[in-house]
This record gives C-alpha cells, structure tokens and sequence, in this order.
C-alpha cells in the first residue's frame, strides 16, 4: 500500500512544483504589465474627422473671424482718413507759411531799398523822418498781422467745413 502512496506524494509533488514554475513566470509577467501598458497602449496621432465636422469647424471660424476682420478694416479706413485730412492741413499750413515768408522777405526788401538811397539829411529832418518811419513800420508790421489772421481763419473755416462733409458722409 506504500507504493500507491508513494506514487500520489510524487505526483502531489510534481504538481506543487509545477503551480510555484508557473506562479514565478505569472509574476514576471504581472511585474512587467506597466511597461507593456504603455507599449501596447494606442497613440492617435492623425484623428480622422467627417468631412462634415470639418465643414461646420471652418464655418464658425469663418463667422468669428469675418466680424474682426471688418472691424479692422474700418479702423485702418478711419485712421488713412485722419492720416489724409492732417496731410492736407500740414501742405496748407505749409503753403500758408511760405506765404508770410515771401511777404515778410519782400517787406524787408523794400525797407532796406527805401532807407538806403537818401543821403544825409539834417538832424531835425531825421528826427521826424525817422519816427514817420517808425510808425509806418509798425502799420505795415499791423497789417501784416491782420492778413496772416484773415487767412488762417479762412483755413480754418476750410477745415471745418472739409471736417463736417466728411462727418456728414460718414452718417
């Protein structure tokens, strides 16, 4: 009766060996499941979208881009129209001191010819010449003034005028 004993503890044996063999290569592979997660994991790296999705993503974006784009559009219009209307009023500022630098470059001129050409006179001549000349000088200096008044409240007339057209425009 021993030896079927025998024959029972043997394969006990061999079986419990068997189940530890194959509990060890159960935990190398267990052990080594977060590295085989990440190399068996799946990576997207192009997703495919209907080309209805596309479509509708394209037209929202068109829809929030477009307004933008207006909106700047009409700010760049508005500042070339202000860039314009100082350009303008810079030439007529322009044209307008070239004007009193002509004028004042004759006046003096035409002073420096007068005052030249008389010789000596007697000292009491002189005296009243001198403040004839004087209070002529400070005429000529008046009227001066006067016309450059005259023409830069016309400017500014002109400007307010092209400034209220372009206002009116606009609205």
């Amino acid at each position: 009766m021993a030896n079927p004993l025998a024959d029972c503890v043997s394969s006990l044996r061999s079986s419990n060996h068997l189940l530890s063999n194959s509990i060890s290569i159960i935990d190398s592979g267990v052990n080594d499941f977060p590295r085989l997660v990440k190399v068996l994991q799946t990576t997207k790296h192009f997703e495919l979208l209907p080309s209805s999705a596309l479509s509708a993503a394209q037209s929202r974006l068109l829809s929030s881009l477009i307004p933008e784009f207006n909106n700047l559009l009409s700010r760049v219009e508005t500042h070339l129209d202000r860039l314009e209307r100082r350009e303008q009023a810079l030439i007529a500022r322009c044209e307008l001191l070239e004007g009193r630098l002509s004028t004042s470059g004759e006046d003096t001129e035409a002073m420096a010819r007068g005052s030249g050409g008389s010789g000596r006179k007697s000292i009491a001549a002189e005296g009243d010449g001198s403040r004839e000349a004087l209070k002529l000088k400070q005429l000529r200096a008046k009227k001066e003034r006067l016309g450059y008044t005259v023409e830069r409240l016309g400017l500014q007339a002109q400007q307010r005028e092209r400034q209220l057209r372009l206002s009116v425009a606009t609205q």
